[in-house]
């Protein structure tokens, strides 16, 4: 009898082979440019230290205005993402009416936070006002698809039981699928929320106001100490809120007796 070569080993040695090909033709593979990177970035390392503080009294402002870029675009994005998670539930609408939204929210979120940025810099002005609409429509396709599948993985029984009611599908959203799914909107907006405060930094670059306006002007100067005081700031506030977050989406999470 003949002895089948296991699927799952054809598609990791395809993989593998993938992997190799593409490292090669991306110069990955190359001793030479690897001791030239690790040589630049001893270099650029070094020139990092020691940090300036004194340039905090500049960077505190700034990386407070990011810090409310991020929280403005999360709140935002997240009342922009209910509806249209709502009319992209399978259970509540027509199939023609959650594809149309579905494929809403992928084109959204297909363009990355630094476009959305690059756009609204474009239509409002520089600032942070084009920093809060980029952080927000960048938070409404991620936010979106989260909340409808959530939706979607509701108890049909829970759904049934509220509909039999003669509930409409406001109420059925309202009665049934809101208070099931709660805790799991909660968390996923302050993991958002999180993660926007990377984004901000990011709009900054573009001119959509926050610190990052700062990391530019410093690495196009070679002011690469302030740099250094820029960076380890944003990784303070990073920390802190990704502590906070932590323990109330564990507090949200933990079963109520």
């Amino acid at each position: 009898m003949k002895r089948r070569f296991p699927t799952s080993a054809v598609i990791i040695v395809v993989i593998a082979l993938l992997a190799v090909a593409s490292f090669l033709n991306l110069g990955l593979l190359e001793p030479s440019q690897w001791s030239r990177a690790f040589k630049n970035l001893a270099r650029f390392s070094s020139e990092l230290f020691p940090p300036h503080w004194d340039t905090l009294p500049v960077l505190l402002p700034a990386i407070w205005e990011t810090i409310q870029i991020s929280f403005s675009g999360t709140i935002l994005g997240f009342l922009l993402s209910l509806p249209l998670a709502f009319l992209g539930t399978h259970t509540l609408f027509d199939k023609i009416i959650t594809t149309i939204v579905r494929g809403l929210v992928g084109a959204i979120r297909t363009v990355p936070s630094i476009l959305f940025g690059i756009i609204f810099v474009i239509a409002v002005g520089l600032g942070p006002k084009a920093g809060v609409l980029g952080v927000a429509l960048y938070t409404v396709g991620y936010l979106a698809k989260i909340y409808y599948e959530a939706f979607e993985a509701v108890d049909g029984e829970v759904i049934e039981a509220v509909r039999s009611t003669g509930c409409n599908r406001l109420q059925l959203f309202r009665f049934a699928i809101l208070p099931e799914t709660f805790n799991t909107l909660i968390s996923q907006l302050l993991f958002m929320f999180e993660y926007n405060i990377r984004a901000s930094t990011i709009m900054g670059f573009v001119g959509a106001g926050g610190i990052g306006y700062y990391l530019v002007g410093y690495v196009q100067m070679l002011q690469y100490q302030h740099l250094m005081t820029a960076i380890v700031l944003i990784f303070v506030v990073i920390m802190t809120i990704d502590f906070v977050s932590f323990k109330v989406r564990a507090r949200i999470s933990a079963p109520r007796h």
